[in-house]
């Protein structure tokens, strides 16, 4: 288990290494940014009784790993596992990030919602061609941002006041306009911060891939836990439908 950040900040923050799965199956061989999987500890038994789901942080012959932060009694008891903890994983499940190599490309992150581009920025054939901007509240230290400005263009905002959020906006309707004729547009984060990137596009005739982090239980679509209002379909499962869909495609 690795800690992000430091003890005392609002929320901690881990990345917890796990074996992985099978890593010779061409579902694993062939994963990409975007997918997710869900993990539940057998010491859990019925308390919780679901598995809890997670953009995947990496997989590599080193292991599977997530990267989440504590917001409940599921996540804190994953934060609490030891060594040799047996963790029950499915996955990899969902669709994926579009890549255009050859697009300028612009990865907005909200939060936790920073975990699935980490592996995207690392297997982009041109990452100058990207820029990230990412909004949060705890101290960017908390969050593996570091690595990935090692390889393209970062730009962290911090909210610690309402106008904070307000000048987060601001920058969004300033950057998101130049990649909506020709560029890519990629977001995950809460909601709210969702929302405003889909307006933004639409008000600019573009698109943008936006990934949605509702509630997930089962993780293949049984429980309709996790259900979105998609234009064309009707209510679809976020987690089999998506959790990747185009902005013009859903209504929040």
């Amino acid at each position: 288990m690795t800690r992000f950040g430091k003890e005392g900040f609002d929320g901690d923050f881990f990345e917890l290494v796990l074996e992985h799965p099978d890593p010779q199956s061409p579902a694993w061989r062939n994963w990409k940014p975007g997918q997710f999987v869900m993990v539940r500890p057998t010491a859990w038994e019925h308390n919780p009784l679901w598995g809890r789901p997670f953009s995947i942080y990496r997989a590599d012959e080193d292991g599977l790993s997530v990267f989440f932060q504590i917001v409940g009694r599921g996540t804190e008891r994953l934060a609490k596992l030891e060594p040799g903890d047996e963790v029950t994983v499915w996955g990899p499940l969902g669709n994926t990030f579009a890549v255009r190599e050859d697009a300028p490309t612009l990865i907005l992150a909200g939060g936790i919602g920073l975990a699935p581009f980490a592996e995207y920025v690392r297997r982009h054939p041109h990452p100058e061609n990207l820029k990230v901007v990412f909004g949060h509240r705890p101290p960017v230290e908390c969050y593996p941002l570091a690595k990935m400005a090692e390889r393209v263009s970062c730009q962290s905002c911090r909210e610690t006041c309402p106008a904070d959020l307000d000048d987060f906006i601001a920058l969004l309707g300033r950057v998101i306009p130049d990649y909506c004729r020709d560029g890519l547009v990629l977001a995950c984060g809460p909601m709210p911060f969702l929302k405003t990137v889909q307006r933004i596009v639409a008000e600019h005739g573009g698109k943008a891939q936006l990934s949605l982090e509702n509630r997930m239980a089962c993780g293949v679509g049984a429980c309709l836990g996790c259900v979105c209002d998609h234009k064309e379909e009707g209510p679809v499962s976020v987690c089999a439908r998506g959790p990747v869909f185009w902005s013009d495609e859903i209504t929040f």
